[in-house]
């Protein structure tokens, strides 16, 4: 399917008045109406908020009443179990909320369930574990909205809950906890709704400790690291929160988060949201996929140098471990596809295979539909039933083409892009056909889109210099609802040969009158390989390129397009 290029149309009155009030350039200005941007107050809190900017966590509903129940709890000694999830967001939320509550003078323990053996949220086992332990108060972070059975055995069992988190409410309905912390809540007036779980829990501690609330500052690294792996929205508090926590992962003093950076060879780095989403997350990561998730805790809250070494290289180990699980998963699925022909005559791929790892489906899935542009879901055959993750591909509503052939499936949940199912081995055929019939109706239905490049403005040669790279620095972090600026040069000159470099990247020097820029893409996808001497459009984000102490300006390209 082809890519339609989509630019933005200039408000040169909006530009004017953003510019005019900000003392930016009307390009900064533009950047910032094409991402919805449009008053100079919204403006300024986008590109120069600070922390005190963001909003009092008391304005987050049932925050004095979870904040009243912890002290009494500390104050009576009684038991706590902060109740995680086993991802970053997840593990990042334990760990911040133990070191507050460690300083708070509280008695707690910490449980984070096996992906594998007990799955996402509470569970049943782990509250009665709880109640042996003499637990009083379990405060959930990054799960726990839709647990209304667990929170009932809790509560059967005298235990009060505070559940914290930023997931959706199903059908509007809370559980039966003490005290619930979600933005999401129809009856919370908490301005901002997109926090990560890390970011509830951040809010918390600094409710919880009132007066010394800035001590909690001192764990931005936390709220950076799991703010961003999960993918949250880099807009609003989420991107004051990931800007100043990634000045703190920068200089970090805590001895496990130095340790995995230094052994990811980030040592001389300045932490981005890049090294986090693609180096420092998958480590932490990988645990919750192919080992225990509080292993990386243990190194999150490590204070002993040799100790966060040592822990820190098995993060290492279990993330190749990870990758070679996923490479061998994918090369099987793949080897599927060409030997059955299934992508010849189908508009999805559902295939399945025995002891494959359910802890990297998703991610396998995600590369599989990226390989064949189709809607993809991958089981995971164990005895009489299978696991699966789905990804999208071609603007297909994966969830609904899921519910459409939810009749031949045990369970099913997801989203329009990604989904989770269990299905009985017997069905996995008849589900593959109903599921493929449900993917072809939407692609014939006429509601789906081509796929669409925004791009955010056209641009001549003579614009790109070190001082629109200047100007950019002010849009960072990236991130969803703040993407890296896409721009276009049309007409363009391929003046050298192409050279193709490792993974189907390639790179080759673009004229335009005098001047030239060197053009790279690092992965072909479908991006087509020009010849010296085509004329050229090109999409593009640029970039500084140092080498050997010499700085030059790269052009990533997002698409070409070959004119003549």
């Amino acid at each position: 399917m082809a890519t339609n290029w989509k630019v933005h149309e200039t408000d040169t009155r909006l530009q004017k008045i953003l510019s005019t009030s900000l003392g930016i350039t009307p390009l900064c200005a533009q950047l910032l109406v094409n991402r919805g941007i449009k008053t100079p107050g919204d403006a300024h809190f986008f590109l120069f908020g600070d922390l005190e900017s963001c909003h009092d966590p008391f304005l987050m509903k049932d925050m004095d009443k979870s904040v009243e129940r912890i002290k009494t709890a500390i104050s009576g000694k009684e038991r706590i179990l902060i109740y995680g999830d086993y991802d970053v967001d997840g593990v990042t939320s334990v760990a911040l909320l133990s070191y507050v509550l460690s300083l708070a003078g509280a008695s707690f323990e910490t449980f984070i369930p096996d992906r594998l053996d007990e799955g996402y949220g509470m569970n049943v086992r782990a509250v009665a574990v709880a109640r042996d332990h003499g637990v009083k108060l379990i405060v959930t972070v990054d799960c726990g909205i839709n647990s209304y059975k667990e929170v009932k055995c809790a509560n059967d069992y005298g235990i009060d809950v505070i559940v914290t988190d930023h997931h959706e409410i199903r059908d509007n309905a809370l559980p039966p906890a003490y005290a619930v912390l979600n933005p999401h809540r129809s009856d919370c007036g908490y301005p901002y709704k997109c926090l990560a779980g890390v970011g509830v829990a951040y809010k918390l501690a600094r409710a919880l400790m009132g007066d010394k609330a800035s001590v909690v500052d001192e764990h931005l690294d936390l709220v950076a690291l799991g703010t961003i792996s999960d993918v949250s929205p880099m807009n609003g508090e989420n991107r004051i929160l990931a800007k100043e926590g990634l000045k703190k992962l920068s200089v970090t003093g805590k001895p496990g988060i130095r340790a995995l950076i230094d052994s990811a060879r980030l040592k001389k780095e300045t932490i981005t949201c890049r090294h986090v989403g693609y180096i420092l997350g998958p480590r932490i990561n990988a645990m919750g996929r192919v080992g225990s998730a509080n292993t990386s805790l243990e190194l999150l809250m490590c204070r002993d140098q040799e100790e966060s070494v040592r822990l820190a290289s098995i993060l290492e180990r279990e993330n190749k471990n990870r990758q070679a699980i996923e490479k061998g998963l994918l090369d099987e699925a793949l080897d599927s596809v060409e030997k059955t022909g299934l992508a010849k005559n189908r508009r999805s791929l559902v295939l399945a295979g025995e002891n494959w790892h359910a802890g990297v489906l998703g991610i396998v899935a995600s590369r599989v539909a990226e390989t064949y542009d189709m809607p993809t879901v991958l089981i995971a055959l164990d005895g009489d039933k299978g696991k699966a993750s789905g990804r999208s591909a071609l603007g297909v509503n994966l969830f609904d083409a899921i519910a459409g052939s939810g009749e031949h499936l045990l369970t099913f949940g997801g989203h329009a892009l990604a989904c989770g199912l269990s299905v009985k081995r017997e069905c996995v055929d008849v589900f593959r056909d109903a599921f493929d019939s449900a993917v072809r109706t939407q692609l014939e239905s006429g509601k789906i889109v081509a796929r669409e490049l925004e791009i955010d403005m056209d641009l001549s040669f003579s614009q790109i210099g070190m001082k629109l790279l200047k100007e950019l620095e002010l849009f960072v972090p990236y991130g969803p609802e703040n993407s890296e600026p896409v721009f276009s040069a049309r007409g363009l000159t391929v003046r050298s040969r192409p050279r193709e470099f490792d993974k189907g990247g390639f790179k080759f020097l673009a004229t335009c009158g005098s001047l030239t820029h060197e053009a790279i893409t690092f992965k072909k996808n479908r991006i087509h390989k020009p010849m010296q001497g085509n004329t050229v459009n090109i999409a593009f984000t640029p970039s500084i390129n140092k080498w050997e102490g010499i700085e030059t300006i790269q052009l990533n390209l997002k698409d070409l397009e070959i004119l003549g």
